[in-house]
């Protein structure tokens, strides 16, 4: 028989030994320049084809186009880790806006790198409120299948901005915007160029026309 001043610290060892370990964080992908360090880093970008946003960098997300009073955006879903992956271009909630003049003709690439289906439309603020997104406010802004979403590939759409007001560009897979998977986009019947502000920075004006 163990002596009694023996049994107490065999008692906690072995208790000790019992306890799980603490989770390990995921990986960091220390080359995204937009990486967020947070318990979720590398679990939303895990499988992404990064052959579909090769070379790309911020000035892309915002291009004059060839004719007068056009504009393109490039529109990457899951470009990091942020939300949960439920981000465009790296931001989310709202946290980055688009600026476009009034009548001007917006052509949207959209591009989802990800295996998880997202999508993109332009909608009112309101129904970013709901589950369901409706029909994009504006003819032709929406990517095909938008409640159905894309994964691993790219999807284009063009619209005429021709009512001025506050509207965003949000994922339409069901639940996505009402958490948080949308940006803003300003239809503006005063400025006269386009401009993207991305988080708390200064808005930007658009890239020059890419030369044919």
């Amino acid at each position: 028989m163990f002596p009694r001043f023996l049994l107490l610290p065999l008692s906690a060892a072995l208790v000790h030994a019992q306890e799980p370990a603490p989770p390990t964080p995921p990986p960091t992908d220390a080359k995204d320049p937009h990486h967020h360090q947070d318990a979720a880093a590398g679990i939303a970008s895990a499988g992404r084809n990064m052959e579909l946003v090769k070379g790309l960098t911020d000035a892309d997300f915002l291009r004059l186009g060839a004719a007068p009073k056009t504009v393109e955006l490039i529109v990457v879903a899951v470009w990091n880790d942020e939300n949960y992956g439920m981000n465009f271009n790296g931001y989310a909630k709202g946290n980055a806006t688009y600026t476009i003049p009034k009548d001007w003709k917006v052509s949207v690439k959209y591009i989802n790198p990800s295996p998880i289906p997202h999508s993109l439309l332009v909608v009112e603020k309101d129904s970013l409120k709901k589950i369901q997104m409706p029909e994009p406010y504006f003819k032709g802004a929406a990517v095909p299948d938008f409640l159905k979403g894309l994964a691993y590939g790219t999807s284009t759409f063009t619209f005429v901005a021709d009512e001025a007001g506050d509207y965003a560009l949000a994922c339409g897979f069901p639940a996505h915007a009402l958490n948080g998977h949308w940006i803003a986009l300003e239809i503006s019947g005063t400025a006269t160029a386009p401009t993207l502000k991305l988080g708390t920075g200064e808005p930007k004006p658009a890239s020059p026309a890419k030369a044919k």
